[in-house]
């Protein structure tokens, strides 16, 4: 039984990668990628981010949250070179979206009002994305050696 079609493959015979995929990975790094916007944005870089994290010790939390899927992205063409390294970082990637989890409620218990929106708009999007890391099926088989190739 096919359970992809052959556009689903790119030329090495490899189950390409969804976009929610790419997507998820710029969400877990999106410290990195505030970062990289205010160092382009010199004179008010600083400014962009103070107002995202008034608090330096959660945007360093931020930074190193933000390292498995900077990996991720770099072992995206390892896939066939370090297979165990690609099957097991699908979980790195569920841990840390937990641990981006955690952090909010801990930063909302740290907060006075428990209902803050800019909070929990992105605890939502993590919880959303860990749930397509566990639950997709297309992704569980990019995870998979056995059915990450055609047959």
């Amino acid at each position: 039984m096919m359970l992809f079609t052959p556009d689903d493959y790119d030329s090495k015979g490899q189950l390409r990668l969804p976009l929610t995929f790419w997507l998820i990975l710029l969400l877990q790094a999106r410290t990195w990628v505030l970062f990289i916007m205010a160092g382009a944005s010199r004179q008010q870089g600083a400014e962009l981010l103070e107002l995202f994290y008034p608090d330096r010790n959660i945007f360093w939390m931020g930074m190193a949250l933000g390292i498995p899927a900077a990996v991720g992205l770099l072992l995206t063409g390892y896939r066939q070179r370090w297979p165990t390294l690609w099957q097991a970082w699908r979980w790195v990637l569920c841990v840390t979206l937990l641990l981006n989890l955690l952090l909010m409620l801990w930063q909302s218990g740290q907060e006075s009002d428990i209902l803050l929106f800019a909070l929990w708009l992105p605890a939502l999007f993590d919880l959303v994305a860990l749930l397509w890391l566990l639950l997709s099926r297309r992704l569980k088989a990019c995870f998979n050696a056995q059915l990450n190739q055609t047959e």
